[in-house]
């Protein structure tokens, strides 16, 4: 038995909202995280172009403590990732080509979580430097990073899906006869 035209209606649009939930969530976590990297570190201390310095360099000693790259290295991931994480987040609120932006956001959260379960394997004992926390990586950071890119990968299929949606509604939109109303 063939869903009704409705059913079909209805769960196209329940996808709908959950990817504008996801979309604009996933934005708000990658916004949070590139704020509390930039933020003023020091209590008191004013948004300045020093006070942004400052942020980076704290941010690249716990960047160095995952021991991955050379200082280099470090010094290029500390300075760009708070902004590429803010350009993204951007772009998710956006929601301007979401397949593409949000295929960004799963390769870099695979990322994240490849980086951190290799952290937690070698049993290093450093904070996650994501959130601004004092948290130690363990258990819950792998739990946590999963969590995301789970919701990560769900809007971009579901954002795929969303967009041959519109594809087959303009196609039949196209294909139908046009009417004359006179």
């Amino acid at each position: 038995m063939r869903p009704s035209v409705e059913s079909k209606k209805a769960k196209r649009r329940v996808v709908r909202v959950l990817v504008v939930v996801g979309r604009l969530f996933l934005a708000a976590v990658l916004l949070f995280a590139a704020y509390v990297k930039l933020k003023p570190q020091f209590p008191g201390a004013r948004w300045s172009v020093a006070s942004v310095k400052t942020s980076l360099a704290m941010f690249s000693v716990e960047v160095d403590a995952y021991q991955l790259l050379p200082p280099s290295g470090v010094i290029f991931v500390a300075d760009t990732l708070p902004l590429f994480e803010l350009a993204l987040g951007l772009w998710l609120l956006s929601g301007i080509a979401l397949r593409y932006s949000s295929i960004v956001t799963d390769l870099l959260l695979a990322g994240f979580l490849a980086v951190v379960v290799r952290s937690y394997m070698r049993g290093l004992d450093i904070k996650c430097g994501c959130f601004g926390s004092d948290d130690p990586l363990g258990p819950w950071t792998i739990v946590r990073d999963s969590l995301l890119l789970a919701a990560s990968i769900a809007v971009t299929i579901g954002a795929f899906f969303v967009c041959r949606w519109r594809a087959e509604s303009r196609d039949a939109v196209a294909a139908s006869p046009a009417r004359d109303d006179k």
